[in-house]
């Protein structure tokens, strides 16, 4: 039996980590002199509606080795080997924390193989490369199909993102008063996406709709409308905009399978609330 492992910012949702029995291990979260782990001490709800009303962003921090090594300890009860897979090692030290892990379980577990899978990518697209890697092990793959399945979904996957302010890439120091002030005054709504492990500014339109507009047509250039889609709409306290982009994307693509799921704090921090993407893959199955 085979395990996967993962953490918080994989924003998967609730009932499929419990149904594929994903170990989830959690990101922190240093709330003034609080720290909370992300999804345990506080949930994505409330803490969108508190970043809503601060006037200071806080600060996150990947897990640490010793978290990785007590879920892969936590894993090893009821499987032989681990899959533990990650965010991009360009964006977070999750990765390697989870390598030292593995280092360190040669000693404690050494029965168990485990295999550490960077996915060079982030949000829903990790989580679908964690879901489908669950899903194969279910199916009774073994440790190296599990790890192809991973990396496969990781290299097809495409994240698309649109913050509905500059605010907090303001308050994070991404962008300068200047271009806050004038980006809010003309209503511009900042896309990005991920290329090569790193996230990049793929436009901007004017109004909430017209970013649909451009998401669909970016989808579109990047083959969703080519081959069958499963999709992850991810949000930032924003389910009725969620709710809307998923039938818009519907509408548009033969979409196999589409989840809706509030994005890890540790990851909307940066984006703030009113934040959606998009989040695919191509279903060769």
């Amino acid at each position: 039996m085979i395990a996967v492992v993962t953490d918080s910012c994989a924003s998967i949702p609730p009932e499929l980590v419990e149904s594929l029995q994903i170990e989830v291990v959690p990101y922190y979260l240093h709330k003034g002199r609080e720290t909370l782990r992300d999804g345990i001490d506080i949930s994505p709800s409330e803490f969108f509606r508190w970043l809503a009303t601060a006037d200071t962003l806080p600060t996150t921090a990947n897990p640490g080795p010793g978290d990785y090594l007590t879920a892969f300890a936590r894993a090893a009860r009821r499987a032989d080997g681990i899959v533990s897979i990650h965010m991009t090692s360009k964006g977070s030290g999750a990765y390697q924390s989870a390598c030292v892990a593995q280092e360190m379980a040669h000693a404690q577990l050494p029965l168990v193989k485990i295999e550490v899978v960077d996915t060079l990518q982030v949000a829903m697209v990790h989580g679908w490369a964690a879901v489908e890697a669950a899903r194969a092990a279910q199916a009774g793959a073994g440790l190296d199909q599990v790890v192809a399945v991973a990396r496969h979904v990781a290299d097809t996957g495409c994240m698309i993102q649109v913050a509905d302010t500059l605010r907090y890439l303001y308050m994070g120091g991404r962008i300068g008063r200047a271009q806050n002030l004038m980006g809010t005054l003309l209503n511009v709504k900042p896309i990005i996406g991920m290329e090569e492990g790193i996230i990049v500014p793929f436009g901007q339109a004017r109004g909430i709709s017209k970013a649909y507009a451009k998401i669909l047509d970016m989808m579109r250039q990047r083959g969703a409308a080519d081959r069958p889609i499963k999709v992850g709409i991810t949000h930032v306290a924003a389910p009725e905009r969620a709710e809307l982009l998923a039938g818009l994307v519907k509408q548009a693509f033969d979409c196999r399978e589409t989840w809706i799921s509030e994005l890890s704090p540790a990851l909307g921090v940066h984006a703030g609330p009113g934040t959606v993407g998009v989040n695919f893959f191509p279903d060769f199955a």
